[in-house]
């Protein structure tokens, strides 16, 4: 069971979604052996949200994890509380032997580390972003942290130690996730692929940019070259894969945890939006699965997938047990795949924001946002309904006409809001450690 996962790629900027100026052979290989899911959803706009329902396959507003945590080491909860089960959990009573590569950012608090979460191995960093070039790593610890986004220059952990690397973060990465699959060739094996990029800071080695002489643009020739140096990484892993004479024994899911933000130079169009916003170019992703001789290869399926499916598809064939009092949101999406069910995995799937006290839904092809807090910009109108399948990129806004598909909307709506429970934790920018000179 492979999970690969990018940070704030944009939906247009893989090459099944028709990307032309950033090459992305080996993530299309996905596809092309597989299926592109052309409606392919996480359940929140930003990542560390959106990694807890990946992670859990249970919509993360349920229990609590839904803004990006605060990275203070000891606050309890800032992450995935262990109440919850996620993937490695579930899958460690039936013999998988587990590793997350990468970005964590779900939970810094001890007990809520990869180790302590299921997880035999871990080699990556625990916040939401990371330097990429090792001279910049100089702290040992987050306790060395002084300023916020110093956690970037954090040594990465192997295990609970911190190790020096030695080359550009993203290779140093795919090494991992490699190795992990030469050594576990033999057992049942779940890798969780993590990788933080192209995410902030842009930074990229020569090698990956001089593959973009024709991009004249800095920022978008930095962000190639960082999906570049993972498009290289996938490959790697395929081809790894495929010596060991286990692609027929393997799933591999690739997606991006959220949409494109507008300061790294990716490209979510024709979706509106961007990553934190409600519109599909904050949560509509590039999303492929590959099982070959299981799904057909190089099929589109388009009808909604999410996030919260890859976990119920693992557990469904890993033959995993799932608490009863915390059933999965998501479904198998295999019988789905292979055109054994026909009809929709998902009639409905729902986003909040706390915070922003906004919330979104789609049910068949009508998407409805209600912003029931402070209008943000003019961009935000309080009630907003888009039909998708004849607007794609939600210029009209038809809620006025439709009456019944907002109220259809609203009433499902108005059920999954009362499972949910407010932040377990303070945000992101709770955490202001003082410099060193104010000690």
């Amino acid at each position: 069971m492979i999970i690969i996962l990018t940070d704030d790629q944009g939906y247009a900027d893989v090459g099944f979604n028709g990307c032309t100026d950033i090459p992305t052979p080996n993530i299309d290989r996905i596809a092309a052996e597989g299926v592109r899911c052309t409606n392919g959803y996480v359940t929140f706009a930003v990542c560390g949200p959106s990694r807890a329902g990946l992670i859990t396959g249970r919509y993360q507003d349920r229990f609590g994890a839904c803004r990006n945590p605060t990275i203070d080491p000891a606050v309890p909860n800032n992450g995935v509380p262990t109440s919850e089960k996620n993937i490695a959990e579930l899958l460690k009573p039936i013999g998988y032997t587990s590793m997350a590569v990468g970005k964590w950012h779900l939970g810094t608090f001890p007990s809520l580390r990869p180790l302590e979460r299921g997880f035999d191995e871990f080699f990556g960093f625990l916040s939401g972003g990371h330097q990429y070039f090792p001279e910049m790593l100089t702290l040992n610890d987050l306790s060395e942290v002084t300023y916020e986004f110093e956690w970037y220059n954090t040594k990465l952990l192997r295990n609970e130690a911190r190790v020096d690397i030695h080359d550009y973060l993203t290779d140093e990465l795919s090494d991992a996730g490699v190795d992990f699959i030469e050594r576990n060739s033999d057992s049942p094996f779940f890798l969780y692929m993590a990788y933080n990029a192209p995410h902030t800071p842009l930074q990229a080695t020569k090698k990956y940019l001089d593959r973009f002489p024709h991009i004249q643009n800095k920022k978008r020739k930095t962000y190639a070259a960082m999906v570049s140096a993972v498009d290289d990484g996938v490959g790697r892993i395929l081809d790894k894969l495929s010596k060991l004479d286990l692609d027929e024994n393997t799933i591999v899911f690739f997606l991006s945890d959220n949409g494109g933000p507008p300061e790294n130079g990716s490209r979510n169009k024709p979706l509106r939006g961007h990553k934190g916003s409600p519109f599909e170019g904050g949560v509509r992703v590039p999303f492929a699965v590959r099982w070959t001789g299981t799904i057909p290869a190089g099929i589109d399926y388009d009808q909604p997938v999410s996030s919260l499916d890859i976990a119920a598809t693992i557990v469904a064939h890993a033959d995993a047990s799932v608490p009863v009092d915390k059933p999965l949101d998501g479904v198998d999406l295999i019988p789905y795949l292979t055109e054994k069910r026909i009809e929709s995995p998902h009639q409905t799937l729902y986003w909040r924001w706390f915070d922003k006290n906004i919330y979104s839904v789609r049910n068949g092809f009508s998407k409805l946002i209600l912003v029931e807090g402070e209008i943000i910009n003019d961009k935000y109108e309080p009630q907003m309904l888009f039909d998708l399948k004849a607007d794609l990129s939600e210029k009209n806004n038809i809620f006025q006409n439709r009456p019944q598909t907002v109220a259809d909307a609203s009433g499902k709506l108005d059920v999954w809001k009362k499972e949910l429970v407010p932040p377990n934790a303070p945000g992101l920018g709770s955490w202001m450690p003082k410099k060193q000179s104010d000690k």
